[in-house]
């Protein structure tokens, strides 16, 4: 990779000859001007206001226009003899945990590469001693006529430096949160969630530029001599009343899309600080409620018969009394007369 600065990293006393590659790279199209009616190249030409000519790009410096319309010439030799520290290095000054750093200051980001062997050492220390720390270094350095905010970090085996914008120069989100009193129910959180889930993780290799696709394949159509693809017919929709339903069918759309069965139903997930309803109690199953009928009648069953056979036992009983009765109670037989 091409260096765009040559430096050194001032660690303490250690100082680190480093050269800085770009990090990232853009994949847009760019275009060309043109005119509409041939097809014709539109091209700025440089000119010189005092001589009415056009000029070279080895012609053309710095110059400072000051309040009365004066131009003060600055050359690249007066930007690289600033009096200071930073204006060919990138100092540290100081280590900090990476959540200190608000994302709204990143900028531009960078390679850090050791320059040279005598470099591979007080590199490899730095890189290790940031990675033990886990914290970040934060760095002044000048670059492109101006000195700036660095954040470096480990990135594999190499170091990193992510250009930060000066606290200054962030601004407050003055005016852009809503200025009315909204009141978000516990149910929208719930739905909020189970879309969250739904949507769940994306693994970042896998997303690309789906413009760029489509506006290559609107070049490689003209350059063919062929109509470009047309754009589906967007869905018709009007205005979401029902936030509910929105989220709903949200919820809905991404289990479709992740291949899951449009019917099932999205998990909610209760908020922790909501009471839950106490459980309703289970319902036996339909075979475990017949055996249980089943047993019932035959205990039922089991009961009445020893009933009867109690009956029939006692009906017996007091029958046989009554005969024996009746026996004792016959006439007794006239004794025999005996022969004179």
């Amino acid at each position: 990779m091409r260096s765009i600065w040559n430096g050194a990293i001032s660690f303490g006393l250690v100082s680190i000859p480093i050269k800085l590659v770009n990090a990232t790279e853009s994949h847009s199209i760019s275009f060309r001007q043109i005119h509409t009616e041939d097809g014709g190249r539109i091209r700025y030409r440089k000119f010189c206001e005092l001589e009415d000519r056009e000029v070279t790009q080895g012609e053309i410096g710095k110059g400072y226009e000051d309040a009365d319309g004066s131009i003060i010439p600055i050359t690249d030799e007066d930007l690289s003899s600033l009096p200071i520290p930073t204006a060919k290095t990138i100092e540290i000054v100081a280590f900090v945990p990476a959540d200190r750093i608000d994302p709204l200051q990143m900028d531009a980001a960078y390679y850090l590469q050791a320059s040279g062997a005598p470099a591979a050492k007080p590199y490899t220390l730095l890189r290790e001693a940031l990675k033990r720390s886990n914290k970040v270094a934060i760095a002044k350095f000048a670059l492109r006529g101006r000195e700036r905010l660095g954040m470096l970090r480990v990135v594999g085996e190499a170091i990193a430096m992510h250009g930060l914008l000066w606290p200054d120069e962030v601004r407050a989100p003055e005016g852009v949160a809503p200025d009315t009193n909204v009141t978000v129910r516990d149910q929208e959180l719930d739905l909020a969630d189970a879309l969250m889930d739904t949507l769940g993780e994306v693994d970042l290799e896998d997303l690309h530029d789906e413009y760029r696709e489509a506006v290559e394949e609107v070049i490689a159509a003209k350059a063919a001599g062929e109509a470009p693809p047309q754009a589906p017919e967007p869905a018709a929709g009007g205005k979401v009343l029902d936030l509910m339903a929105a989220l709903e069918n949200s919820v809905r759309a991404a289990r479709e899309s992740r291949g899951e069965e449009a019917g099932e139903h999205a998990e909610v997930k209760s908020l922790p600080q909501r009471k839950t309803a106490r459980a309703a109690p289970k319902q036996t199953g339909g075979k475990k409620s017949a055996s249980t009928a089943k047993k019932t009648a035959a205990k039922k069953t089991t009961a009445s018969a020893k009933k009867s056979t109690a009956k029939s036992g006692q009906g017996t009983k007091k029958t046989a009394s009554k005969s024996t009765a009746k026996k004792t109670t016959t006439k007794k037989p006239t004794p025999r007369k005996r022969p004179a």
